[in-house]
């Protein structure tokens, strides 16, 4: 006999039952689990004392659980319709993932998902068990062989394990490195729609109460991430593998200068773009989410103007935080200092508009350790010179509504990656920014990896509230993704992911990280420059005293 804690009530059992099983006893919609605080598949067997957390579609993890098992039955309607058909996955705009198909004659058009949405429908009706393997590497290699799946079979050459995991459903075989739900009938909730040269598939999300949310285009950040997939496939190095050519080769130097090259031409870009209308500008307001390199970017900036006579002046929004005391809650009561009201917008926009107008100014400084703002320095600009201000709300009218539109350039930065394992599996852009968040954390903060993936859900519910809504408004958008950091990540990240033991309530989500970096090569960091907006994550930079 065992017990079972659910929902703060005590339930004895003497048979094993699955989790799948044990939510339909409770009458609970769940797609995977908390055990013991371990994220469990439905499929798992409860055979000892245990408290369980059932998750739906309004959990970060339950989404990424769906999504994952969303591309396993895309791919697997494709091939029934056409196997001979090539998938290729990659992150698109609004919330959704792009799908591009080759090695087929068939136009992608609305005919073609039609077709698809009608298969994937018949496989969701038919509610086929998914069911994990663990198979010989030697095997997997044969059945990847036999199904076309080469570059499956490149990414297990850097595989050290002599076992692999797979899925079967109804005799179809593959493996998209993330949890799946039990079974297809789990999948009923996707929208298609074409969006050339491929289609986009949605999917629910938790920030939207996990509903599937409305389409909207982004025509600037899609058109980036078009230029990001460009890149990396210029550089040869979209894919896991190929990156690792770099990284036993010579070109490791080339491709590390070129991708600082990319970020010198843009700064150029940028700062010509600044020169041609600074009569007009007088605010440069640079946004985007957490781990982005605003510092190092809105520094580098700051230096490319300089060089074209242009002497900026930074101001923190951090200083303009409230007394902790002051801050809003959030639902769980906790000061929410992502929220927008926990700036004083009216201190800040009233000292920029003071500066702007030639008056001297008293700034605030913000003592984090005393949790209030203190009094800072007298200051006093030409009134020829721009203010930069960066920060999550930087985009945001209301936080700089005193100072007139056209007298403000917006800048979104974010590092828009279109890299991946293998064609079915791309690495989100937000895995990148984790990766940079708990080395930065632990390297200069001292914050324990755990406590980086716990406020990670706040920190991404604000982006959804209060950075992404803005992203359209920006001027320019930079790209601040290079496309060689996880290879020197690498080593930075494993021993601090290492920290977090097999039973550790955030042990699959530091996994799901690990599990991608044991196949990239390493790459030496004494090739990044001291300048490189890396260098805020790793260290020795020449804008810090760290």
């Amino acid at each position: 006999m065992y017990i079972v804690k659910y929902n703060n009530k005590e339930y004895q059992f003497e048979e094993n039952i699955t989790l799948k099983d044990l939510a339909k006893k409770f009458g609970v919609e769940a797609y995977v689990a908390k055990v013991n605080n371990r994220l469990r598949e439905l499929n798992f067997y409860l055979n000892f004392n245990c408290t369980v957390e059932f998750l739906d579609l309004t959990s970060f993890d339950a989404i990424r659980v769906y999504e994952t098992s969303l591309r396993y039955l895309i791919i697997m309607a494709l091939e029934r319709l056409y196997p001979d058909i090539v998938v290729e996955f990659n992150q698109c705009v609004s919330r959704s993932i792009s799908c591009n198909v080759m090695g087929i004659e068939e136009k992608v058009d609305t005919k073609f998902l039609v077709a698809l949405e009608e298969e994937m429908r018949k496989i969701v009706a038919a509610d086929y068990p998914i069911i994990r393997k663990t198979i010989p590497k030697a095997e997997a290699i044969e059945i990847y062989k036999k199904k076309g799946y080469l570059d499956k079979n490149e990414v297990l050459k850097y595989r050290e394990e002599e076992e692999v995991n797979i899925y079967v459903c109804d005799n179809y075989i593959n493996y998209l490195f993330g949890y799946m739900v039990p079974s297809t009938g789990f999948l009923s909730k996707f929208q298609l729609r074409l969006y050339h040269p491929g289609f986009l598939v949605q999917f629910p999300r938790a920030e939207k109460g996990g509903k599937i949310p409305i389409f909207e285009d982004s025509p600037s950040f899609g058109r980036m991430l078009r230029e990001a997939r460009s890149w990396a496939k210029m550089c040869e190095a979209d894919r896991i593998p190929l990156l690792n050519t770099h990284a036993t080769e010579a070109s490791v130097i080339d491709l590390v200068n070129i991708c600082e090259t990319k970020h010198n031409n843009m700064l150029a870009e940028l700062g010509e773009i600044i020169k041609k209308d600074i009569e007009n500008i007088r605010l440069i307001c640079i946004a985007g989410p957490s781990s982005s390199g605003k510092t190092t970017f809105s520094n580098r900036l700051r230096i490319e103007l300089m060089s074209k006579g242009i002497k900026p002046f930074k101001i923190s929004m951090d200083d303009y935080y409230l007394d902790r005391d002051k801050a809003p809650l959030d639902e769980y009561g906790e000061p929410d200092l992502e929220h927008v009201d926990a700036l004083d917008t009216d201190l800040f926009n009233d000292n920029l508009l003071a500066l702007i107008q030639g008056e001297e100014v008293q700034l605030p400084i913000f003592d984090f350790k005393l949790g209030k703002r203190v009094s800072g320095p007298k200051t006093r600009i030409s009134q020829d010179t721009p203010i930069i201000i960066e920060g999550i709300h930087a985009l945001n009218e209301e936080v700089t509504k005193l100072i007139p539109k056209h007298q403000k350039f917006k800048i979104y930065i974010s590092p828009l990656s279109q890299i991946k394992i293998d064609n079915h599996n791309p690495i989100p852009a937000t895995e990148i920014r984790l990766l940079r968040r708990i080395v930065r954390d632990s390297k200069y903060r001292q914050t324990h990896p755990a406590a980086t993936f716990a406020m990670w859900p706040s920190v991404r519910r604000g982006e959804f509230k209060w950075i992404y809504p803005y992203q359209e408004q920006a001027d320019y958008i930079f790209n601040s993704e290079l496309t060689y950091e996880l290879a020197v990540m690498k080593k930075y990240a494993l021993p601090v992911l290492a920290a977090i033991g097999r039973n550790d309530e955030y042990f699959i989500s530091a996994n799901r990280l690990v599990k991608f970096l044991k196949y990239i090569k390493d790459i030496d960091d004494r090739y990044v420059p001291c300048n490189s907006l890396l260098r805020e994550f790793i260290g020795n930079s020449c804008f810090y005293d760290v």
